[in-house]
């Protein structure tokens, strides 16, 4: 169950301490075979690939990039249970009327011009041309990371969408299809794994290479992610879900149990944490913990999640509360407290904040409509959620007078002889001593 750590006890500042640094992932257990696999796949394509499909998916893949036309995506929605595929359209919808409001108020008009004294100035906005998605396969299939990841690049203006991801052939696949289908994906790698990153990141024969690959995975895609940045763009590099519930003696205590049992129930290495002012509550939720462990499905990897990384911590007051939530910067953070939008400005870090003891932290992973892909490990004191930003690229525009530059010419090659760089300075002299009419 949640250890307990009181602020001011020795082991309070050790324990916020290991959790502020819990992002700093190691990957030296993976990373010689992740370099071996990048190595081999950059070097000999699709024939590597679905050599590592067989040996680590143990399935033997015949055709390794389909349009995704030919899974049928439409066909596959429709062979959902209506709850299922309603829920997804309905997310789908969500998720894009979020994110075309994000693109309205950040991208409008794709840019700026203006003019500066002769100089003609700004910035161009553009779509990314080809985007790469990962989704895991085997025991995790989330067509809703799917819709999450996919949706901003659709609405961002990206044109070529490719999902990585392993396909089962069977029933099981029909949810991933059903939201590429709905997401705008336009083909499918069928691999998962660091071969799969390595396709997208350095291109096949027929695996066309990406711009930027996003979406969460194991240790082996996170470290394959990490080192074919530079290559292509990645989103971030994705550590366990975590969970930390702000509450005071208002919050409801089944409430909170179930958020953090929402996060527990993900994988045993879920980080699950609860900062209240109340040991009366604490207390509560410890025991309603263990009433609603009792029938959850996936209680065992919860049991664990909570025994490696479920902590509670009581603390004085309201600023402590804040310390503790700025602290651990966490990918969710849930205020079920008297006043969130009061507490709301004093917290800095946070990939997304649930306000108030009525917004599940499950509402954001399915229909709310802000991306669910957001920063772990502390990340988000730098890192944002996925979104329209991260899938566009941004050009400056410069144009010079004749006037204009003769204005700056004096400048310009004072700093570009400071810097030793004699020949800077003459493109711009050898404009200037020539009369032209060139614009």
């Amino acid at each position: 169950m949640l250890t307990v750590t009181r602020h001011g006890s020795p082991a309070f500042a050790s324990v916020i301490a290991r959790l502020h640094g819990r992002g700093d992932t190691d990957f030296a257990r993976v990373e010689g075979v992740v370099r071996e696999i990048l190595d081999d796949v950059r070097a000999n394509g699709d024939a590597a690939v679905l050599r590592y499909v067989e040996q680590f998916e143990k399935r033997v893949v015949s055709t390794l990039f389909r349009p995704i036309a030919s899974f049928d995506g439409a066909a596959a929605l429709a062979r959902l249970p209506a709850d299922a595929s309603e829920a997804l359209e309905l997310a789908a919808t969500r998720i894009t009327r979020f994110h075309a409001h994000e693109r309205a108020t950040m991208f409008a008009g794709d840019g700026f011009r203006f003019e500066d004294e002769g100089r003609s100035l700004g910035l161009r906005t553009r779509p990314l041309e080809r985007v790469g998605v990962y989704a895991p396969g085997g025991k995790a299939r989330y067509p809703s990371s799917v819709l999450m990841s996919a949706i901003p690049a659709r609405v961002a203006g990206v044109a070529e969408i490719v999902l990585a991801t392993p396909l089962a052939g069977d029933a099981s696949d029909d949810g991933v299809l059903a939201a590429a289908h709905l997401a705008g994906v336009t083909a499918i790698v069928d691999a998962g794994g660091a071969q799969a990153i390595g396709a997208l990141a350095y291109g096949t024969s027929t695996v066309p290479r990406v711009d930027k690959i996003v979406g969460p995975g194991n240790a082996y895609v996170a470290c394959a992610k990490r080192l074919v940045y530079g290559s292509v763009a990645i989103d971030s590099i994705a550590g366990p879900s975590e969970i930390l519930v702000v509450a005071d003696d208002t919050a409801e205590p089944k409430f909170v149990a179930a958020d953090l049992l929402s996060q527990a129930e993900h994988d045993e290495d879920a980080y699950v944490l609860l900062a209240s002012e109340s040991s009366k509550l604490v207390e509560a939720v410890q025991v309603e913990l263990e009433r609603q462990l009792a029938s959850l499905p996936r209680a065992l990897i919860a049991r664990e999640a909570l025994r490696r990384h479920g902590h509670a911590f009581v603390v004085p007051g309201r600023a402590e509360l804040v310390q503790v939530a700025n602290a651990i910067a966490p990918e969710h953070l849930s205020l079920q407290v008297e006043d969130p939008e009061g507490l709301l400005p004093l917290l800095r870090h946070a990939g997304a904040v649930f306000l108030g003891a009525l917004t599940p932290e499950a509402a954001g992973d399915y229909v709310a409509g802000p991306s669910h892909v957001l920063p772990t490990g502390g990340a988000v004191r730098f890192g944002s959620p996925l979104g329209v930003h991260d899938f566009v690229a941004r050009t400056s525009l410069i144009r010079y007078s004749a006037d204009a530059l003769r204005r700056d010419e004096r400048a310009i090659c004072a700093l570009a002889r400071l810097e030793g760089l004699e020949a800077h300075a003459r493109a711009v002299t050898i404009r200037t001593g020539v009369p032209s009419s060139i614009g």
